[in-house]
């Protein structure tokens, strides 16, 4: 199954070889749904919510972006392969891609950089001067940083789980399970690509997801896996972790689940319960945002929807946004008001809630790929004049580049 249509080099690419939704090749992998021939003719506006009792649509300013002060920094592009992963630490950007190098930007240029031997990087998180990165091959690496070093230069500090926690547990039989007719694996190894990566709130654990249906908990300080949940019947496609010790997981079996952590402190152990099931449907479910109150949660699937959830003391459904003729493939959310979806349709949509409504200010185009991976960071150099907060947005796109985005809440104005 191939697809050329999204790319400027009209290459031919298999999907399950770009890392958005793998066909399956053997028992390990899972089968996905593919969003890619799709279409969706009641799109007719970029720029409507849809809510319980019917379609609202709302003002719509998406051919001015110099009014809502969203508008294009810069690009920044290195020929070496297709963007699959961003993280923000400061002035430094994160991009991993298809040619397994972790590319560093510091001022919109190229600073630094570093390469895992196998496994294209599909998820980047930094923890202080650590640096985990998610990988195609199953495997989790682990970089550490030197910030006090002129070059920047990083080097390799491990993998997850770490070798000792392997050798104490290789010679136990009860360590392992069946992941294939021929194949079997030790329980807090991942027995397929890693899709997601994500801190708690305290930074003291690390969630990732994978397409082998499973999450794990990680303990950052000792590299120890705490736990391993088996949460969707098909590939885990996103992970995100709220304030409030919640974790969200999407997957393309089409559901969307919330999983409360429990902590033990008997035996100082982290548990994680089954909370509610937030979304069933048949489309997969391809990104997960939170905004940064955790009141509000974001949802994107391979339909072209973002659902969202808003909490008191439940999450409770509020609508689906409706901005893209083909599939979400991530989300980033700036603050409690603004949240960004790209998609396969190459643009990003950017969202302003207020309220119960949302409110698409903006499209934001120029990729000729779909986009891939979305990041956010406040711009705390050059406050907006009208008294709105200002962001900065880099978005990673198949097109083999990233795009630097100034974006405004617009509260101000």
């Amino acid at each position: 199954m191939k697809f050329g249509n999204f790319f400027s080099d009209n290459s031919d690419l298999k999907i399950d070889d770009d890392g958005d939704f793998p066909t399956p090749t053997s028992d390990e992998s899972p089968p996905i749904f593919s969003p890619w021939n799709q279409t969706y003719p009641f799109l007719k506006s970029p720029c409507f919510s849809e809510f319980q009792n019917g379609f609202v649509l709302h003002r719509n300013n998406i051919n001015d972006n110099n009014k809502n002060n969203n508008s294009l920094i810069g690009s920044l592009v290195r020929e070496e392969g297709h963007v699959y992963s961003l993280a923000t630490a400061g002035e430094l950007l994160y991009t991993g891609s298809d040619s397994k190098n972790i590319r560093v930007w510091k001022n919109l240029k190229e600073f630094t950089g570093f390469k895992s031997s196998s496994g294209l990087v599909k998820a980047i998180i930094i923890s202080g001067e650590k640096i985990f990165t998610g990988h195609q091959d199953g495997k989790i690496r682990v970089w550490k940083g030197a910030p006090k070093n002129p070059s920047g230069s990083h080097r390799r500090a491990g993998t997850l789980p770490a070798m000792r926690d392997v050798l104490r547990s290789s010679m136990n039989p009860q360590n392992y399970f069946v992941v294939g007719r021929n194949r079997s694996l030790l329980w807090f190894k991942h027995a397929d690509a890693v899709s997601c990566l994500c801190l708690s709130e305290d930074k003291t654990l690390l969630y990732s997801s994978s397409w082998d249906k499973t999450l794990k908990v990680w303990r950052i300080s000792d590299s120890k896996c705490l736990e391993s949940l088996t949460v969707h019947d098909d590939a885990v496609n996103a992970v995100v972790a709220t304030s409030d010790g919640l974790v969200i997981t999407g997957s393309a079996d089409g559901t969307a689940k919330v999983w409360r952590r429990q902590h033990e402190e008997e035996n100082d152990a982290t548990k994680h319960i089954l909370d509610q099931t937030l979304l069933k449907q048949d489309s997969a479910v391809t990104a997960v945002a939170v905004n940064a109150a955790g009141t509000v949660v974001y949802c994107g699937s391979s339909d072209g929807l973002v659902n969202f959830w808003e909490r008191e003391k439940r999450l409770t459904y509020g609508g689906a946004l409706k901005g893209h003729n083909l599939a979400v493939l991530c989300l980033a959310a700036a603050g409690n008001s603004i949240v960004l979806s790209g998609g396969a349709d190459k643009t990003i949509c950017v969202w302003r809630r207020d309220g119960p409504f949302h409110t698409c200010v903006s499209v934001l185009t120029g990729h000729t790929g779909p986009v891939k991976c979305l990041a956010v960071e406040e711009d705390r150099r050059c406050p907006d004049k009208q008294g709105s907060r200002r962001w900065i947005a880099y978005s990673g796109s198949l097109d083999r580049s990233v795009k630097v985005w100034g974006v405004s809440d617009g509260v101000g104005g």
